[in-house]
């Protein structure tokens, strides 16, 4: 059965091989993996957006985001999915920005993927429902965290290119965090226990155009640079796979109860050991003591970044290999996908 799919992106996040939030890879991974099973796959995403399908170009923001900005765009998204679903044969619709309630499809079949922690969604889009619409999360311990009564399916662990990733590099004395840099990210707090611990810290991601993130950056961040601790940017695909295969340790000590962590899974694909905070899926993906280390605060951070050396490289490996490969979450995507669009086919 070919499918015609349209998935849609977060307004304000590109996607694309070199993209930076997790649900941007996901969505990435899942146009790809439709080409290559010879359906249709189309992308509603921003302008400098790179897709393998039909790329439904949207105008890129350059300025800071609020809620004018929100608001304008949400109204241009539900044009163009009325449009694309005019044009095309759409057999599903699936939405992966949080603010999808903005302009989901009044009908159709439509999945919403959870991607970020279930309290960051306003409770009435959680609640909203339709013949035709359901959503699923990506872990278990997201779902465990959502109301009752909403239209959810078992969770769909996310995964990573585990063969593009198996990239072996000269490890060095170095700690890196690699993430979103805001608060909830816990960034000066992998700087304090990188500090503590006295190993330099590589800090690398985007600063994203909203106030609340960069007088965060300009405030906790930007004043401890300098010696042992620098910050190096976003990185593209290339540039991510050498940092994380030569760091010392991937340092995660979020502040948020973690959805999933696709970099936690990138850096075990590298070999690298993953040293988190025990919030949400991170303590479904690290193995305590065989893959890394799962610790309560920056004490416990800097006491584990010092034995991180410990930790096999191979097993990190094997492991990623074994529970985290993309095609898994792809396939499991594409049945999903399947039988939506036959039982949207049966209600016609």
């Amino acid at each position: 059965m070919s499918l015609t799919v349209l998935n849609v992106a977060y307004p304000f996040a590109g996607v694309g091989p070199n993209a930076v939030g997790g649900a941007e890879q996901v969505l990435t991974a899942l146009d790809t993996a439709l080409m290559k099973g010879g359906h249709r796959s189309i992308v509603l995403a921003s302008e400098d957006s790179i897709v393998a399908g039909t790329h439904w170009r949207m105008p890129k923001e350059v300025g800071t985001i609020d809620r004018h900005v929100r608001s304008r765009f949400w109204v241009l998204y539900r044009e163009a999915i009325e449009e694309i679903r005019r044009r095309f044969n759409v057999d599903l619709v699936h939405l992966h920005g949080i603010d999808f309630h903005a302009y989901c499809p009044q009908d159709g079949a439509t999945l919403v993927t959870l991607h970020l922690p279930i309290a960051w969604y306003p409770e009435d889009s959680l609640r909203y429902t339709r013949p035709g619409l359901w959503m699923n999360c990506v872990s278990t311990s997201q779902a465990r965290a959502a109301p009752e009564g909403i239209r959810l399916l078992p969770p769909i662990v996310n995964g990573v290119d585990v063969d593009a990733l198996s990239y072996r590099h000269a490890r060095r004395n170095f700690a890196l965090f690699l993430g979103r840099i805001c608060p909830e990210k816990g960034v000066h707090v992998a700087i304090e226990a990188a500090r503590s611990a006295e190993v330099p810290l590589l800090i690398a991601g985007k600063v994203f155009p909203y106030k609340a993130h960069q007088q965060y950056f300009e405030a906790r961040i930007e004043p401890q640079l300098g010696s042992g601790c620098r910050y190096i940017g976003a990185l593209d695909f290339a540039r991510k796979r050498r940092f994380l295969a030569s760091a010392g340790c991937l340092l995660l000590p979020s502040l948020a109860e973690e959805t999933s962590s696709l970099v936690a899974m990138e850096a075990m694909a590298c070999g690298t050991p993953v040293i988190a905070f025990r919030r949400g899926a991170l303590s479904e993906i690290i193995s305590h003591g065989r893959t890394g280390f799962l610790v309560e605060d920056a004490a416990e951070m800097a006491e584990a970044i010092l034995i991180a050396d410990e930790i096999d490289p191979d097993l990190c490996r094997s492991e990623a290999r074994a529970r985290f490969p993309s095609e898994a979450m792809c396939a499991a995507y594409l049945e999903r996908y399947r039988d939506l669009a036959l039982h949207r086919a049966a209600a016609e």
